[in-house]
């Protein structure tokens, strides 16, 4: 379950920050997976090879959420159950191309953000409240 929260973190990181840099506009799946992989390979040092698996599980990826985004459902919770799982399923195959020391940056990176997820989640909590 940890580990479930967690890469659902790193998943929501990774929107809201494509939406915050991107400045409103609406950008392609392949422009996100393109911009994620850069990030990543400059934080992990990642070599080409592992850019160009990353860049295709990542274009995947995107590609998959905008469309579960797209999808008329009734039933949220198992959009979000999907969408979920499709996120461990590419933590894992990421997982798969990484070196032991890049292993460890990853995780660390995953942490970070999560950290930052529930640190904004309790401030709006926190203004809420105040609100009432």
């Amino acid at each position: 379950m940890k580990k479930l929260l967690m890469i659902c973190g790193l998943l929501f990181g990774v929107i809201t920050m494509t939406n915050a840099q991107d400045g409103g506009r609406k950008m392609s799946p392949e422009d996100r997976a393109k911009r994620n992989t850069e990030k990543l390979a400059e934080k992990l040092k990642l070599s080409e090879d592992q850019k160009a698996k990353v860049l295709t599980i990542y274009t995947a990826q995107a590609s998959q959420m905008t469309t579960h985004m797209k999808e008329a459902s009734a039933d949220q919770k198992a959009k979000r159950m999907e969408m979920k799982s499709a996120a461990e399923a590419n933590d894992a195959k990421i997982n798969s191309l990484l070196t032991e020391d890049q292993k460890k940056a990853y995780i660390a990176m995953k942490e970070e953000r999560k950290a930052a997820m529930q640190k904004r989640g309790g401030n709006k909590k926190h203004h809420e409240h105040k609100k009432m």
